[in-house]
């Protein structure tokens, strides 16, 4: 026969009881986690999600263990019910916890199978990107379920709860787009995870700043500078306005080099030694090399080479060195073709008196 049994006045027998409990809790969870260890080491996977819930699922197993434990025990009505409701939210709570392990531990495997470190990472950039705005966006939605679940069990709150939950449907999120930045961004975020206006490591030109797109937020989206500066841009700004995006499709990209070359220069010698520069340059990826003549100044020809690199970084730097480069061989080879002013003075008897008085003087 059941007894009533309090907080403070537990039997030796039933506190041994529940203490063996936990125990063998332990005991078995370590067990099944050193055999699943042994099989994916045998069957030669790389074991990401067993690290990543052994702490969640090591302590829902008490959780469950310790309940069956105490569920011959009666206590008093106080108890009980606090025993009741707060189980019931620690299980949820846990159960959250485990769900938010394996989504981290599955999208560390999903990134690693692309490798975005590759020279030609198009395709693992675009993987990257959607896995990551996915992930954030799950996050976002799964902890709102969780905390309402949580609610719930709470009587005096329970009607908090259910509110939440019914504020999750699609009119509320649509409703609410048109006055919460925040619901605005999430929502531009799941479509961009999809359109794809940009990807992680895109080089953009985003108000007037040239960087590349270091990581992107569930709200915000963050540009790496080319001076190390970090940019914040909202993530419903990419679907809004417009921005320069030059590695849409791929990474190649063309430079271009402006010189200024006196009119009466001959062209040819400095188009094969334009030619010559990139081509011998190891950052030029073989596609374009060529120099033409863009604009006629009273004072210069506008020369303008074009030339490719495998992306935004290399293409600056092949640029600067075909630069120096030319001038170096203008200043040395072609001194003529540097650009100089040109003045005309006309004689006239104001003149020739300021040119005879010093000789007479002088005399």
């Amino acid at each position: 026969m059941q007894s009533d049994i309090s907080l403070h006045h537990i039997t030796p027998m039933a506190a041994i009881s529940i203490a063996l409990s936990v125990v063998a809790a332990f005991l078995f969870h370590w067990l099944a986690y050193w055999t699943a260890t042994r099989i994916f080491r045998r069957m030669r996977i790389e074991p990401i999600i067993l690290p990543a819930i052994y702490q969640p699922t090591r302590w829902i197993i008490v959780l469950m263990t310790l309940a069956a434990g105490i569920q011959p025990l009666t206590f008093s009505p106080n108890v009980e019910a606090i025993w009741s409701i707060g189980s019931k939210m620690l299980f949820i709570l846990l159960n959250g916890w485990l769900i938010f392990a394996a989504m981290r531990a599955g999208r560390i495997f999903l990134e690693r199978r692309s490798d975005i470190t590759v020279e030609d990472n198009l395709q693992a950039r675009r993987q990257h990107t959607r896995i990551r705005i996915l992930y954030r966006v799950a996050q976002c939605i799964i902890g709102f379920l969780i905390l309402s679940l949580m609610l719930i069990m709470i009587p005096g709150v329970r009607t908090v709860g259910v509110t939440l939950m019914a504020s999750a449907g699609l009119a509320g999120l649509a409703v609410g787009a048109a006055a919460q930045p925040a619901l605005k961004n999430l929502i531009a975020g799941i479509q961009m995870a999809f359109s794809e206006p940009i990807r992680l490591d895109d080089v953009l030109i985003v108000e007037g700043e040239w960087g590349r797109v270091e990581d992107i937020k569930l709200t915000y989206v963050v540009i790496r500078i080319w001076d190390d500066r970090r940019l914040i841009v909202p993530v419903s700004y990419f679907l809004e306005k417009p921005f320069q995006n030059w590695t849409t499709r791929t990474s190649d990209l063309l430079g271009t080099v402006f010189l200024y070359v006196d009119p009466a220069t001959d062209i040819e010698p400095i188009r094969a030694k334009f030619i010559e520069a990139v081509q011998s340059n190891s950052r030029w990826d073989g596609r374009v090399a060529i120099l033409q003549v863009t604009d006629h100044r009273a004072d210069a020809l506008e020369l303008r080479g074009l030339l490719s690199a495998r992306n935004a970084g290399t293409a600056f730097d092949l640029r600067c060195e075909v630069r120096e480069a030319m001038m170096n061989f203008l200043r040395t080879h072609m001194p003529q073709a540097l650009v100089r002013s040109r003045q005309r003075l006309e004689a006239g008897e104001g003149f020739a008196e300021a040119v005879t008085r010093p000789s007479a003087a002088a005399g």
